[in-house]
């Protein structure tokens, strides 16, 4: 099976994008723009690192997982799959369901056709489904 480009970063509120970025750099060795992008979604607090250079994003998650500031910031960090569902939590009330579809089937973020998207106003949150697909080619 082929490992997802995009590692999913949840609860940056506590972590400016720039910070993020330079924190990402010194993790993964690499340059941001040049060898992978991160997409900030500040509505949800969640960001997106998608890496152009094939590396172990696995590898790139468990690091992250153990670095020190990541810890600091209580950032976490999870691989995006993109053959099933993510939940989504800290949704503003204000979002639609056509907000976060049109988002997460953008290329740029890394996402893919998306099926199905439930919203959970009382809980702020939204599941998000993804059409099975072939991996990135």
């Amino acid at each position: 099976a082929e490992t997802s480009p995009s590692v999913v970063f949840e609860n940056i509120q506590g972590c400016s994008p720039k910070c993020l970025r330079m924190l990402l750099e010194n993790i993964s060795g690499l340059a941001v723009d040049d060898d992978f992008t991160v997409e900030v979604i500040p509505e949800i607090n969640v960001a997106v690192a998608t890496f152009k250079k094939p590396i172990d994003t696995e590898e790139f998650v468990k690091k992250c997982s153990q670095n020190k500031r990541v810890k600091e910031f209580k950032v976490t960090a999870r691989l995006l799959e993109l053959t099933q569902s993510i939940k989504v939590e800290n949704i503003p009330a204000s979002i639609s369901t056509d907000y976060i579809t049109v988002y997460f089937e953008s290329a740029r973020n890394g996402g893919g056709p998306v099926s199905d998207v439930q919203l959970f106003p009382e809980e702020n949150s939204a599941i998000i489904t993804f059409c099975h697909h072939k991996g990135n080619a």
